[in-house]
């Protein structure tokens, strides 16, 4: 599957809630490899990011399968972990604001609040319960791929309209929009 699979804003699948995963079958395995092939060719095409993972909603398949990138320090290491039925059992810490960006809404970046640490439960590719901490940057991503299986896009968490909304220039760097110019009479997009 190649990046063009991805569906981005104002996509109406995006709004929509994903359906649990019953039975993990060889086609399931099959949309995890696609999820993880789709999201490679996007890195690609990206000199200044990663994909961090991916939801199925965005590649237009509304089952409850994620990927997490098992390295997201090491843009070689191109391995995925699959997450399938992925709940948060509790979440913990602080509340932290950081950037987020997301495949499924073009070159717009946000700051967006997020628990710190967070405890999982989930299948994984085998249909195996798996149960795990995380905390961070790991928190950060399953949360905002969780939300995608609700039909929730990272922007519905950015409440100011001043200093929330970035673009990446070509050096790799955010910078500020201007809320009136460039989110406000775009906003029917994200609907």
């Amino acid at each position: 599957m190649k990046k063009d699979a991805i569906i981005t804003l104002p996509n109406a699948h995006l709004r929509a809630k994903s359906q649990r995963v019953h039975v993990v079958t060889d086609e399931i395995r099959q949309l995890i490899a696609d999820m993880t092939s789709a999201s490679i060719d996007w890195e690609d095409s990206r000199p200044h990011e990663i994909s961090a993972a991916l939801a199925a909603v965005q590649v237009d398949r509304l089952e409850k399968v994620v990927i997490v990138r098992a390295d997201f320090d090491d843009k070689t290491n191109r391995e995925f972990i699959a997450l399938i039925n992925p709940e948060i059992v509790k979440a913990e810490g602080e509340l932290v604001n950081d950037y987020e960006g997301c495949l499924s809404v073009k070159d717009v970046y946000g700051r967006v609040p997020r628990h710190s640490k967070i405890r999982v439960r989930a299948l994984d590719s085998e249909g195996n319960e798996v149960r795990f901490k995380a905390e961070g940057f790991l928190a950060r991503v399953i949360q905002h791929e969780i939300d995608h299986t609700n039909g929730i896009v990272f922007i519905d968490h950015i409440k100011e309209q001043t200093d929330s909304f970035y673009r990446l220039n070509d050096k790799g760097e955010l910078n500020p929009l201007d809320y009136d110019e460039h989110i406000k009479d775009n906003t029917d997009l994200w609907d």
